[in-house]
């Protein structure tokens, strides 16, 4: 709020000029800080890590804001949320922004932390396994989400069948039992947890080397918040990412941070959080595309229509929407966290 910013511009010129003097009897009064909710889509995890930084390190309070973070989980339908307005924003994806734009909804996409879709697909080491086109012939392991978001544009661009897809409920044993066998999965999760099992590393395809261009944990907003209280939401989106920036550094100064992730969902351990924030950075995840010139965040017009146009080509979205209400370049492109 202006408010509070020129308050904290006159604060600083009074410290400089001498220490302030308050009337005897008349306590301070304490900062009243604008309070947020963002809604993640799934349990605390690495792949949150940078909200956690935010909060960890005071970035949000220092923007005058006060988050609450929640977590997602299988229960919850977070778009629901966002929908009936119990949540100010959610993490979400390109498709969704595109939901809104068919059905109309007064929803958009205001930055995307990832530049590349996290999805990979994880075959067995000695099978030969090493590219796009090895998929020919074996079974893939996916489940009703890929099917209709990647699994037509990889069909399509590799000479695959459908008769290959088979059921994926969550659950490795499957894959483990059959070598011949490919399973879905999140680039900085079941990669680990096969590793594990198997006791070396599997060969894993991530699946924007593809060519899929998905923007990935994007943040979505209503219009009607983002009108009514733009500079709320750009100091929020500047924390964010200065706190994303901080995460993928790693180190001592993310302690804080991978605490409250642990304290929120204890499955996560100290080996999981470090092997997540590793893969992160080594395939760009964050750091890559757009965000090489833009910052953490960033986006472009050129990419939000190229991949439009790929998904129409393979009948995933339908022709005709507009793609430049599926999100705003307002909040981002200014060059956070740029390597």
């Amino acid at each position: 709020m202006t408010v509070l910013r020129l308050n904290r511009r006159a604060a600083l010129g009074l410290a400089a000029a001498g220490p302030l003097l308050l009337p005897l009897g008349r306590p301070a009064r304490a900062q009243v800080r604008d309070k947020l909710v963002f809604q993640t889509d799934w349990r605390a995890q690495a792949e949150h890590g940078g909200y956690y930084q935010a909060i960890a390190a005071g970035l949000y309070a220092k923007a005058g804001i006060d988050c609450d973070l929640r977590q997602g989980g299988p229960s919850l339908n977070i778009s629901q949320l966002l929908l009936n307005g119990r949540v100010d924003m959610t993490m979400s994806n390109s498709f969704e922004a595109f939901t809104y734009v068919r059905e109309e909804a007064p929803f958009f996409t205001i930055a995307s932390i990832f530049q590349k879709d996290p999805q990979v697909l994880i075959g067995h080491p000695d099978t030969g396994f090493r590219g796009f086109e090895d998929l020919k012939g074996r079974t893939l392991l996916i489940g009703s989400g890929g099917r209709v978001t990647y699994w037509p544009y990889l069909r399509k661009k590799y000479g695959l069948q459908n008769e290959q897809l088979r059921p994926y409920n969550f659950n490795m044993a499957p894959y483990l039992a059959d070598k011949n066998a490919v399973q879905q999965g999140f680039l900085s999760s079941e990669p680990y947890s096969i590793a594990q099992a198997l006791g070396r590393e599997p060969p894993v395809l991530l699946i924007a080397d593809a060519g899929f261009s998905a923007y990935q944990t994007t943040i979505a907003i209503s219009r009607k918040l983002v009108s009514e209280k733009r500079d709320l939401i750009q100091r929020f989106v500047d924390a964010t990412l200065e706190g994303w920036a901080q995460y993928l550094k790693g180190g001592p100064a993310i302690e804080a941070a991978n605490a409250l992730i642990k304290k929120a969902n204890p499955e996560q351990t100290d080996d999981r959080i470090q092997y997540a924030i590793k893969v992160l950075n080594e395939r760009g995840i964050v750091l890559s595309g757009d965000a090489l010139t833009g910052g953490i965040g960033a986006m472009s017009d050129v990419r939000w229509k190229s991949f439009y146009e790929s998904m129409v080509e393979v009948d995933v979205l339908p022709k005709g929407l507009d793609v430049a209400k599926a999100y705003t370049l307002d909040f981002v492109n200014k060059g956070i966290g740029k390597p």
